[in-house]
């Protein structure tokens, strides 16, 4: 089994204040004063839960057999979230609550004409919601499958413990997600719809992906065929262009952060690592190991071509099973992205070979752009496939 090195180094954080959304005096309010929470127990994953002492019925039967890898600020994972026995009754619910759900943000609470009306972010309380299985967890919390119990609407429930926010220094990373996430609106980025907090808690109400995790069926089919892994660059270009014209350079781009949606669809997830940074470069390492470019390993400044080298690593990886510059130990994969020190198998499709060879380039500036990326003839070739997961 092939495992993921991760990491996750903070050099300098700068130009913290170059980012132009402004946090509500709500959002203050939850980041603010830790020092003084008590931590409650964990829920448990049992089928009939207690959550905060709010207690649940047994509302969806998920599949026992779900795993989690493990993920930073406790990212989504699940395969297929549903038991067989409810697996179409709560799909047809989901594919109704996509068409229902409220546009809810800190400063609206309208749904965009539906009739239906989720309460503000200042009055969501955790017993709003009806809480299935856990569906992944990581250090700061756990995601659940939830239902809001007024609309019905399905959603993911991702409760993150303020006291482990304070103690690792982590609370500006949530806020930044927030700040962001809130303010992005592409049918390729998961849609965080609202938050709310308790004594103990944050929640953010999320998009539901019902297919879940990326990186999961990837294990699972070894690699994609060449249609599906174009499909998903494709997809994912389309997102990071939308992003990128905001400013938002996202950072950690990997299949750990994909989501895949009922119609089998991507969706970019955890923004935590994101930064808004307009007209300036960065120079704060972070990410995933296999994924780092070249800039940031070297401690050089870099901007947002930062993610065009992920999606040309996450392109690599898709159709090979396992990321260009894995090696031996932490120096040797250093060593191999700085050399930009990589093969092809020869089984590798010419058309993806000509587009990686172009985007895993040194020269940050020497890259493909996004719109190029979008333009090139393998993608072109196999975008409208109608192959899925």
């Amino acid at each position: 089994i092939f495992f993921r090195r991760s990491v996750r180094i903070l050099v300098q954080n700068l130009n913290s204040s170059s980012q132009n959304y402004t946090m509500t005096s709500y959002l203050k309010g939850v980041l603010k004063d830790f020092s003084n929470l008590v931590l409650q127990g964990d829920p448990n994953g049992a089928q009939v839960m207690k959550l905060d002492g709010v207690s649940h019925p047994h509302l969806l039967a998920v599949d026992p057999g779900a795993h989690h890898r493990g993920g930073y600020m406790g990212a989504m994972n699940k395969e297929n979230p549903y038991g067989a026995a409810v697996a179409q009754t709560q799909h047809n619910q989901t594919k109704v609550a996509y068409q229902q759900m409220p546009q809810v943000t800190q400063n609206s609470t309208s749904d965009e004409g539906t009739g239906q009306r989720l309460q503000s972010p200042h009055d969501l309380k955790l017993s709003d919601f009806d809480i299935g299985k856990r569906m992944g967890h990581g250090k700061y919390g756990s995601v659940y499958l939830a239902r809001e119990r007024r609309t019905r609407f399905i959603c993911a429930l991702k409760v993150l413990k303020k006291k482990e926010l304070l103690n690792d220094g982590v609370e500006h990373q949530l806020q930044r997600e927030i700040e962001i996430q809130t303010n992005v609106r592409h049918k390729h980025v998961l849609r965080l719809y609202a938050y709310f907090h308790d004594a103990t808690r944050i929640y953010l109400v999320l998009e539901f992906a019902e297919k879940g995790e990326l990186y999961g069926h990837l294990q699972k089919m070894t690699r994609f065929e060449e249609p599906l892994a174009a499909k998903f660059v494709y997809q994912l270009a389309e997102a990071l262009y939308y992003l990128h014209n905001k400013n938002i350079i996202h950072r950690d781009i990997k299949p750990e952060n994909l989501l895949v949606d009922h119609k089998g669809n991507l969706k970019i997830a955890d923004f935590g690592w994101s930064v808004h940074a307009p007209g300036r470069r960065r120079q704060t390492l972070c990410g995933t190991l296999d994924y780092l470019p070249p800039e940031m390993v070297e401690q050089r400044t870099y901007n947002c071509t930062a993610d065009i080298w992920c999606l040309g690593v996450l392109c690599y990886e898709f159709l090979v099973g396992k990321p260009p510059f894995e090696a031996e130990g932490q120096q040797a994969t250093y060593a191999n992205i700085i050399a930009v020190n990589y093969t092809f198998p020869f089984n590798f499709p010419p058309g993806a070979q000509d587009l990686v060879s172009r985007l895993l380039v040194k020269d940050a500036r020497k890259r493909l752009s996004i719109q190029e990326i979008l333009e090139h003839p393998w993608i072109q070739q196999h975008k409208d496939t109608e192959k899925c997961l």
